[in-house]
């Protein structure tokens, strides 16, 4: 017969390690740029983050307290949001600070400039999405407490596509490598070829 772990997360999980993103996995990444009203830029990894909306294309990133990245796109309207691939997760990891510098210098990354905004995207990363900010939520509680946590929620308003990655005009998913965020310290996935699988929906 089947064991089950049951908890409710208020009273804790009792468990070494928090479950709840191990099973909400994987999880796309928001690598985040943005620009601060000095011109710094600022770059970070954000694994709370996804597609919300096709027409306007919108998504989301949710900030854990109110840094850089959430401050800087609500004073400028915009960020950038850039595709974190296999080759580049090093460079993406190394974006993880809470210092105050530019994290393309630190990761030695190369800027490329948008079109429609003023955030620069990393140049090496082959998809980009130039976005403007339509929403910052603060999150709340099942009670209405305000939670220390930020949705930001932009609509995509410029969008740039590597050609490598489409073929006959279709876009291929897994030819980028992307990665995705797994549970624990540690855990990341790459999506490749031998994890594709067709299913259509019925009807």
């Amino acid at each position: 017969m089947n064991e089950w772990h049951f908890y409710e997360p208020a009273k804790g999980h009792g468990l070494p390690h928090d479950p709840l993103n191990a099973i909400v996995a994987p999880r796309p990444i928001g690598w985040i740029s943005t620009l601060a009203a000095d011109g710094r830029a600022n770059l970070a990894p954000y694994s709370f983050f996804n597609l919300l909306n096709y027409s306007p294309p919108l998504l989301g990133f949710s900030s854990m307290g109110w840094k850089d990245s959430v401050a800087n796109a609500d004073a400028s309207g915009e960020f950038v949001w850039n595709l974190a691939t296999r080759d580049l997760a090093e460079a993406m990891n190394a974006t993880a600070t809470p210092d105050k510098v530019d994290e393309f210098d630190r990761a030695g990354l190369a800027k490329a400039p948008s079109r429609v905004v003023a955030t620069p995207r990393v140049a090496a990363s082959p998809v980009s999405f130039e976005c403007r900010v339509s929403q910052i939520v603060r999150l709340e509680t099942k009670e209405g407490r305000a939670l220390d946590q930020w949705l930001v929620i932009g609509e995509a308003v410029g969008i740039h596509i590597a050609g490598g990655l489409l073929e006959d005009g279709i876009y291929q998913t897994a030819r980028a490598r992307p990665i995705s965020r797994g549970g624990g310290p540690a855990d990341y996935f790459e999506t490749n070829e031998a994890a594709l699988f067709r299913m259509r929906r019925p009807g």
